[in-house]
Order: structure tokens, then C-alpha cells, then sequence
């Protein structure tokens, strides 16, 4: 979901992958989708998520190594000075394959039970190039890991780390592209679900706990070879953790979040767990928040959202949705959606969809535009 819905859990990569891929570039044709990582069985020695209004700040800000699975997930919209746009992914993941207490005792540094792994992308919207890469490590030797306080999450030397000023710097260098940003917290942490608790299922304990910082003014570079752009703009960071799997039944998942151009200052985190049978996950569910951060709760049966377009991808032969039709009744919502360039598919250890997106319509009967994020998992090729 984050995402990621991410719910992303793009979660679990190919912890099987790890020593494999560890700190390469995207390979060209992955060997399976994020959904499949999502439909096994969880282990009854993790904690889960089944409490309300359990999230605390700044406690929760670093890493839940009781939980099976974790991630820090930010996307944004930025342009050049010129106007150019851009887009682009950062994302940390931890995944436990035992719980802490299980751990053998040992003096060794490299004793652990948790991989981390990192996908990174950039959408050159203008010049119509997508770049994904990932990499993995252990979360041990201090390779990778976060902390609360001060805020910092890190694999190797790509990491995300709260400065003086309260500020954060957000830096990842991986050859062929780099960013260097710093982000500026502007509004408080959206809750979502029922307080933090987002489900995913009705399963107790089939849910995660949920939040979002939104609304990130966002200044710094990003080097594309060997020319580099100043860029501003926003960016939007989801942080989830739980124990949880997809439903029997469930193939995968839409996830969106939109960043609203009106004097309110919307903005919409939207997400839909699709169905074998065509139907849509009854726990699948939206925020709608306002400027001061307070949020609508929206179930799956408030929204629509109906595929206008499609997108074929030459390298993985798979059909994406590549134009929405977004409504909302309750709130007066009817959006139109696609793309800001078709090829954003990540292709890395596993292969899924998430790019820049423009959206415009109208809200409560006025004219209004949107930009963010879409990801999408669990599509396949005919």
C-alpha cells in the first residue's frame, strides 16, 4: 500500500535475490512481482498491528524490529528552474526473516536477522528516460538501520537524516544518478486508517500501522550522468510497518497519492487491493486530508476508481493502466488522471509500476489539478 499500499510492500524483494543482487544495478528482466513476496504466511512470532491510535512521535519515526516487515517510502514532485519536471522514488525497506528473540547469541558484529534493501528511481519526465536501482545490505555493522531520535534511516551511504536546524537531508548516489535534498516538514503526520491503523484484511492483525508526512517542501540536486539540476517542489513520505500478507484471493494493488492545488491544500492517499474475481478488497480505503493535517477516513465503497487507458511495456510484455477516472461522491470529487510518461516501470529484483501522475477535474464543483505518486503491483503479462 506505501508504499508502499506500499503498501508496498515491495517488500520482500527477493530476500531469496539478496546475495545475488546485492548492491547491483536494476537487472533487465526480474524474476517475479512484489505481489508474490505478499502471499505466503506470516509468522505467528511477530507482533502485529490490531490497536488503534497506537502511533507516537517521535518514537515511531525509527525502526519496529518486532514487526516483519518495514518501510520508509518517499516520492515527489519537483522541477528545474527552467520548469523542467522530474520525479522520483526513495525508498528504505527492512525485512525480518526471524524475530530479534530468536537470534542465537553471538559477540559477532554481523549477527541479525533483518535484510534491508533500497529501491531508487528518477523520472526525466522531459527527457522521457525512467532509472531505477537498487541495493541490499544486513542490517548489522551499522550497515544499514534507523533510529528515532535523531531521525535517520540509512542503507550504506544512501540515507535520509534529520539535521540541525530539523530539517532533513535525503542523499543517494548511484552512479548513473544521484539526488542531494533537503526537506522541510510543513504540515503534521497524517494518520491513517482508524487512527494509524490502515487494514489490509479481515483478519485481525492483517493491517499495518500507517502514517504519512505530506506536503515536504523539497530543495536540492539531482545529477542525471554527468549534468546536474537544481530542482524544488514537494515530496511525500509514507512509513509503514506490520505483519500481515495479502488475502487469498488478492492479486495485487493500486496506491495513490495526490497533492491538491486549491487554497485547502488537499490531499488524497487512496488505496485498492484487486480481487481475482474483479472485485476490489472491502478494506482497501482513502484519506482525504486537509490543510491542518485532520483527515476523512474513506472506505472502498466511497470511491471509484475506472481505468481509461493502458500501457504495454516492451521489456516485460505487461499491459499497466495508463489513465484514471477517480470519484468520490461524498466529497464532490471527479478526477481525470494519466501519466506523466508511460515507461516508469521498476525493474529491478522484482518488477512493478509507481511514477509521476497529473490528475485535474473538479472538487465541490470547482476546477482543480493535482499531482503525485501511482504505484501499481500484481499486473501481468497476457
Amino acid at each position: 500500500m506505501k508504499r508502499t499500499l506500499i503498501f508496498v510492500a515491495v517488500i520482500a524483494v527477493a530476500i531469496a535475490g539478496y546475495f545475488y543482487y546485492q548492491n547491483q544495478a536494476a537487472v533487465a528482466v526480474p524474476s517475479a512481482s512484489v505481489t508474490e513476496y505478499l502471499s505466503g504466511e506470516s509468522s505467528d512470532a511477530f507482533s502485529r498491528a490490531t490497536i488503534p491510535n497506537n502511533i507516537e512521535f517521535p518514537r515511531d519515526l525509527g525502526s519496529h524490529p518486532d514487526y516483519q516487515t518495514e518501510w520508509w517510502y518517499y516520492t515527489g514532485n519537483l522541477e528545474g528552474a527552467d520548469g523542467r519536471p522530474f520525479g522520483y522514488q526513495f525508498t528504505i525497506f527492512r525485512q525480518a526473516l526471524a524475530p530479534e528473540s530468536e537470534l542465537a547469541e553471538s559477540e559477532s558484529d554481523w549477527r541479525t536477522s533483518q535484510v534491508w534493501f533500497a529501491h531508487f528511481a528518477i523520472s526525466d519526465i522531459e527527457g522521457n528516460e525512467f532509472y531505477a536501482i537498487e541495493k541490499f545490505s544486513r542490517g548489522a555493522a551499522e550497515l544499514a538501520g534507523a533510529t528515532a531520535e535523531p531521525y535517520h534511516v540509512w542503507i550504506e551511504d544512501w540515507q535520509v537524516e534529520e539535521q540541525a536546524d530539523g530539517r532533513v537531508r535525503m542523499t543517494a548516489d548511484a552512479g548513473e544518478i544521484a539526488i542531494d535534498f533537503m526537506l522541510t516538514q510543513t504540515r503534521p503526520p497524517v494518520l491513517h486508517g482508524l487512527g494509524g491503523l490502515s487494514q489490509k484484511g479481515p483478519t485481525e492483525g492483517n493491517a499495518s500501522y500507517y502514517y504519512s508526512l505530506i506536503d515536504q517542501k523539497t530543495e536540492g540536486t539531482i545529477r542525471i550522468d554527468d549534468e546536474t539540476f537544481d530542482v524544488t517542489g514537494h515530496s511525500w513520505k509514507d512509513h509503514e510497518y506490520s505483519t500481515s500478507v495479502l488475502e487469498e484471493g488478492a492479486t495485487g494493488w493500486d496506491w495513490v497519492s495526490l497533492q491538491f492545488d486549491n487554497d485547502e491544500q488537499n490531499a488524497l492517499m487512496m488505496f485498492q487491493i484487486r480481487r481475482a474475481d474483479g472485485s476490489i478488497q472491502p478494506e482497501s480505503s482513502a484519506s482525504w486530508i486537509q490543510a491542518d493535517g485532520s483527515n476523512d477516513y474513506l472506505r472502498a465503497a466511497s470511491f471509484d476508481l475506472e481505468v481509461t487507458d493502458w500501457w504495454t511495456s516492451d521489456v516485460t510484455g505487461i499491459e499497466y493502466p495508463a489513465g484514471w477516472l477517480l470519484t468520490i461522491p461524498e466529497i464532490g470529487l471527479e478526477l481525470t488522471g494519466k501519466p506523466m510518461m508511460n515507461n516508469q516501470e521498476v525493474l529491478v529484483s522484482t518488477q512493478y509500476w509507481e511514477g509521476a501522475v497529473a490528475f485535474e477535474g473538479r472538487l465541490a464543483g470547482e476546477p482543480v489539478t493535482a499531482e503525485g505518486y501511482f504505484e501499481m503491483t500484481g499486473y501481468t503479462a497476457e
